[in-house]
């Protein structure tokens, strides 16, 4: 018999998967690769199941001589070690970020002279009904608010971009490369209260209520399905915390981000050149202490951030902070820094990681924008946020493009650099 092999990176078996089998069995004996939870999430499709039951749905069809696990989205590993005569797969994959998988399965069979097989690829209501249920259940809060933490099991580091509206959110949603020979995008969302100030034109001081601060939250968890990281700023009183954070974990945010600095909210990027007053360590545990106690699951985040370096209070205070909020509670350690150079960052983390091997250690590479993710990986980083680059991009471009039609009376010179709307409507997807 010959042997045949199609992989599947999917929760559920529908009409095109089965013509798939279907087809495939016509050509022999018909091994199945299931891609592991890994290889799923970097293939920007989170899996709803687990690996097992994946398998048991594959076997279920009747339609597997054998199923194996796929570890990786590239075929050399898998194929090396079958050498199929054959390769079946649906002809969906020719094109966009995918198609370099394609080309990866190509170059194994002309190896191991096999021949690759593509089946048209099934597209109907049915389909697309499930298609869509399964991203819908990807979007429920009960599905959502636990991603964080499973990202920080499967991921070397989780990237997070900040979004501030539906179509921001589409960005990071639906923003997929080919990088090195594997698919990238980003991880999960970072909801920043700077972004969402200044995309309504108020200043970044807490004056943008948690009532809007949710409507923007909501706005996102329309049109996405990945987890999100909301900035608390200092999380304001205990009791209206506790509140926000229970709201928060209903909704299906992930984690919330609260710093320990009191009074009128300054930013941060200001480091002392305003009046920025630091929490003492024993009031910030206690809100950390309310916050986890306010909680009904397991799932949500709350971690707390710490301002010792961006105030210069040094590296020993920041430390004796870190340790005492995770012995408060807090699900994970933001350290900050505004210094062009992460090497300060870089000796917390070594400092951190000897005394605590587990507590995820968020940073955002702003100033230190030259460290790549592998290197804070590397340090013991977990999650890394790209905090405002959508909003800084995005205001010059539309400056720029006012200014010119102001100058030449007309909007012609400036359609070079627009995009065409209808490959943004391209993002939205119908109902």
């Amino acid at each position: 018999m010959k042997k045949v092999y199609t992989c599947f990176c999917t929760d559920v078996i529908h009409e095109g998967h089965l013509n798939i089998l279907r087809e495939a069995s016509k050509l022999g004996e018909v091994y199945v690769g299931v891609l592991s939870d890994e290889a799923m999430v970097g293939f920007n499709r989170f899996p709803t199941i687990s690996l097992e039951q994946r398998i048991e749905i594959v076997r279920s069809t009747g339609l597997a001589h054998q199923v194996l696990v796929q570890e990786e989205i590239v075929y050399d590993k898998i194929l090396e070690e079958l050498k199929p005569d054959y390769v079946v797969h649906g002809d969906n994959w020719k094109e966009g970020p995918e198609s370099f998988i394609r080309e990866n399965v190509l170059m194994n069979l002309q190896k191991l002279g096999g021949e690759l097989i593509e089946i048209p690829y099934t597209y109907n209501e049915k389909v697309k009904r499930i298609d869509d249920q399964m991203k819908e259940k990807l979007a429920m809060p009960e599905f959502r608010r636990k991603r964080l933490r499973q990202l920080i099991a499967m991921r070397p580091i989780v990237k997070t971009l900040e979004v501030h509206s539906g179509l921001t959110g589409l960005i990071a949603e639906k923003t997929v490369v080919e990088s090195n020979g594997k698919l990238d995008q980003f991880d999960a969302m970072w909801i920043s209260s700077l972004c969402d100030s200044t995309a309504k034109g108020k200043p970044d001081i807490e004056l943008v209520d948690m009532s809007s601060r949710i409507r923007t939250i909501d706005d996102v968890m329309d049109v996405t399905t990945k987890p999100i990281i909301l900035d608390g700023d200092t999380g304001g009183l205990v009791e209206h915390f506790v509140y926000n954070v229970r709201t928060l974990e209903r909704m299906g945010v992930s984690a919330v981000i609260i710093e320990d600095k009191t009074g009128l909210k300054k930013n941060s990027l200001f480091g002392t050149e305003v009046e920025q007053t630091q929490d003492s360590i024993e009031n910030f545990c206690e809100k950390i202490s309310a916050g986890k106690q306010a909680l009904r699951t397991e799932e949500f985040m709350i971690i707390a951030r710490i301002e010792s370096l961006i105030l210069e209070r040094g590296m020993e205070d920041a430390l004796k902070r870190a340790f005492a909020y995770v012995g408060a509670g807090a699900d994970g350690i933001m350290i900050h820094s505004r210094k062009k150079s992460p090497d300060e960052i870089l000796e917390f983390c070594r400092l951190f990681r000897e005394k605590d091997a587990t507590t995820p250690i968020v940073v955002v590479p702003t100033s230190f924008n030259s460290i790549t993710e592998e290197e804070l990986a590397a340090a013991g980083v977990k999650i890394v946020i790209y905090a405002n680059q959508l909003t800084r991009s995005a205001f010059p471009a539309m400056q720029s493009t006012a200014v010119d039609i102001l100058k030449n009376h007309r909007a012609l010179e400036v359609d070079s650099r627009l995009m065409p709307f209808k490959d943004i409507i391209r993002l939205i997807d119908e109902i």
